[in-house]
């Protein structure tokens, strides 16, 4: 057995489709990241240590509950792509105080960096707070509606947006700021809430009428799938950006 004292130490393996993101084995699998500041917790999520299969290296892996973060629900529901990967330089419109964007941080490591928008002061506080520790982390505190105001701060061309911004024109606004600052051919994943587009019509209509949006601007959507259980009324469009020049 393990000497006295000693961490239990799980076993870990990456995630088939998915570089940067972990699977921790146990009585259930549990969704993770490898913390890129180990020792803290962001907002009261469990922290492992584990060995990757393969290495002898031991690390700390944050656990990435999907009730909690819609892009860990729409990786729980087998989506094909999440459009980022180790390296890669994302904007995350909508970052409220930073829990799904702690582990786009882990996600995309030291060499990337996370452009998080948020609005909120109150939130964009916890952010700011977050971004003292995790040196990738940019905090934006502005209107996502408004890029025009943001722009000197995302010096380059990203490779992905992720957004979480419920509000009625939110395909507009993920067509804007893909305008300014997502590379052509670049990734994006949008979550939509059914029900602050239009709270009449059925979920169904909503998404394909925003899909409809999406495709007039050069967002090509090439996945869509619901978050049920973890969230009602929600889907994540997923695709790439090709530019109407």
């Amino acid at each position: 057995g393990a000497a006295p004292g000693a961490k239990k130490t799980n076993v870990v393996e990456p995630h088939q489709r998915f570089e940067g993101v972990y699977i921790v084995k146990g009585k259930t699998d549990a969704l993770a990241t490898k913390s890129l500041v180990p020792g803290v917790s962001i907002y009261g999520e469990k922290r492992v240590n584990g060995t990757v299969t393969g290495t002898t290296e031991g690390c700390e892996f944050r656990v990435w509950n999907p009730y909690r973060s819609k892009l860990a629900s729409a990786v729980y529901n087998g989506v094909e792509s999440i459009r980022m990967q180790p390296g890669a330089s994302v904007l995350y419109l909508g970052a409220a105080s930073g829990t799904t964007v702690s582990h786009v941080s882990d996600l995309v490591g030291p060499e990337g960096v996370v452009y998080a928008v948020e609005f909120s002061h109150r939130s964009g506080r916890d952010l700011e707070e977050m971004s003292k520790r995790r040196s990738n982390i940019v905090p934006i505190l502005e209107d996502a509606r408004h890029p025009m105001k943001y722009r000197m701060l995302i010096p380059r061309l990203v490779d992905c947006i992720f957004m979480d911004v419920a509000q009625p024109d939110q395909g507009r606004i993920l067509a804007l700021n893909a305008q300014y600052f997502l590379k052509d051919g670049g990734g994006f994943v949008i979550s939509i809430k059914a029900n602050c587009i239009d709270s009449t019509a059925p979920a169904a209509e909503v998404f394909s009428s925003e899909v409809e949006k999406m495709k007039e601007s050069g967002l090509k959507p090439k996945e869509q799938l619901t978050l049920e259980p973890f969230e009602r009324d929600h889907a994540v469009v997923c695709g790439i950006f090709k530019p109407k020049f």
